[in-house]
């Protein structure tokens, strides 16, 4: 549905643009480019995004778009690169004229843009399969650098000029090849492949926020795990999150059959298809601190003990060194910390211990339920597994009986400092995590005061 919603929207709008400009000096000079002809080709959904490029003057065609009412708000344009941005029934249009561009060694940005023909504007463009142009009003498909069409046919990647100078001059479309390569299941073209590996400390150039997005998209790709062993393979990953590149060759114990990174990608593809970006994180890192937590006993034996709280720290680091947000920060950091503890599920576990789960689980036991199912998957199965099918009965029925997450002191801080005659402090706060403690533990009912009072007199006096 959400799909469907997008590509009608998207056609919509692109006949909005047809239609106006029809018997205009735009007739015959707009054309789609880049991911809407390459995705309407492949019989790909449409984004909700469309680029259009002309050799006549984008920004005001975006001004004259405005004043035609066809606009969602007035048009935000960049003068110096020659683009305007317009927003037409809820799509985001990005109109460019035609240009050439020259750039520093220390930016990604261009310094120098001039206009251009059609053709050197094919040229200047990431990949071959993002040059094809489609005219909006005869239909027409322009395929300038005369590689667009057989490479989207091979499932190829290209660049269309010297790849080496490609991602040197915008180290970010390094980024994008793999982000293609795992949205698309394309291949990566051996010159094309060999560049990046050779630029990748380029990278060091780019924000931070620009490589989160680009690994998020890739994170949500189809082929999220071919992505992730392209970024390693190349080197990229290093770049940005070495800590995860370290994870390639840790060898683990009899409990597992692969290497601590090959463990974390074969339990990436036993996510749902619809994981959340949360989730394919809290996966992604779940035994990040597995490295700096290797041990080997007398006998030889593997261990990684505390790795899930060394690990939960990391991926804190991580995180929010790429900028993500505080709530997808500490979202991840409680997964990857609780990662362990359904794993430890038995049927001698009080009741109390599956409240405490739930609570610690803050709102995520679904996912941390997940995360927790596909690390099992991803394990060597000749040994015995936690039956989480039997622990998440067991917490269906707390749920339904009581609101776990709700279970407090019955009594309130200021009636604590009456009943003992103690001030504000630390004190009363060991007192609430007292009464709490006994909440959970089903030892004091949630609203028995004088019971409470009574615990607090024969604990504290």
């Amino acid at each position: 549905m959400w799909y469907t919603e997008h590509v009608s929207h998207a056609l919509d709008a692109i006949d909005v643009v047809r239609q106006i400009t029809r018997g205009t000096k735009w007739e015959g000079n707009l054309y789609l480019v880049g991911g809407v002809v390459r995705d309407q080709i492949l019989g790909r959904p449409l984004r909700p995004e469309v680029d259009i490029v002309t050799d006549l003057d984008a920004l005001e065609l975006a001004h004259w778009l405005h004043a035609q009412g066809v606009t969602d708000h007035l048009p935000v344009t960049y003068p110096r690169f020659g683009t305007a941005m317009v927003h037409i029934r809820g799509v985001q249009f990005e109109l460019v004229t035609a240009r050439r561009e020259s750039y520093s060694a220390d930016s990604r940005k261009p310094v120098q843009v001039q206009p251009a023909t059609l053709r050197e504007d094919a040229f200047r463009r990431d990949f071959t399969v993002n040059t094809l142009m489609r005219n909006l009003h005869t239909g027409d498909l322009l395929d300038l650098t005369g590689m667009g069409l057989n490479d989207l046919q091979a499932g190829l990647l290209r660049t269309p000029l010297e790849p080496t100078v490609t991602f040197e001059e915008d180290p970010l479309r390094a980024m994008r090849a793999i982000r293609f390569a795992a949205q698309l299941d394309f291949d990566i073209e051996p010159n094309t492949f060999d560049a990046i590996r050779k630029t990748a400390h380029r990278l060091a150039i780019i924000s931070k926020e620009r490589i989160r997005d680009e690994f998020t998209k890739l994170l949500q790709a189809p082929h999220a795990v071919k992505g992730l062993r392209l970024l390693l393979e190349t080197g990229l990953l290093e770049q940005f999150a070495p800590e995860l590149a370290q994870m390639h060759g840790v060898t683990q114990n009899e409990y597992h059959l692969d290497d601590v990174w090959e463990h974390t990608l074969v339990a990436l593809s036993h996510l749902p298809e619809d994981a959340s970006l949360t989730l394919r994180l809290a996966t992604l890192l779940h035994d990040v601190g597995k490295p700096v937590t290797r041990t080997v006993d007398e006998g030889g034996r593997v261990h990684f003990y505390g790795h899930q709280n060394v690990g939960a720290q990391m991926a804190g680091e991580i995180l929010r060194r790429l900028r993500y947000s505080n709530e997808v920060v500490e979202q991840v950091v409680t997964l990857v910390r609780l990662h362990m503890r359904p794993g430890e599920y038995d049927y001698s576990w009080s009741d109390a211990a599956v409240r405490r789960l739930i609570r610690d689980a803050d709102g995520l036991l679904k996912e941390l339920l997940t995360l927790v199912r596909a690390d099992i998957a991803a394990s060597n199965l000749a040994y015995p597994k936690a039956d989480i099918d039997a622990l998440e009965a067991r917490i269906e029925l707390l749920t339904s009986r009581e609101d776990v997450q709700s279970l407090d002191s019955p009594l309130s801080g200021r009636e604590i400092m009456q009943l003992l005659g103690i001030p504000p402090g630390k004190q009363v706060g060991e007192c609430k995590a007292f009464l709490q403690n006994e909440v959970i533990e089903g030892r004091l009912a949630p609203n028995d005061k004088e019971g409470a009072k009574r615990l607090l007199l024969e604990r504290f006096g």
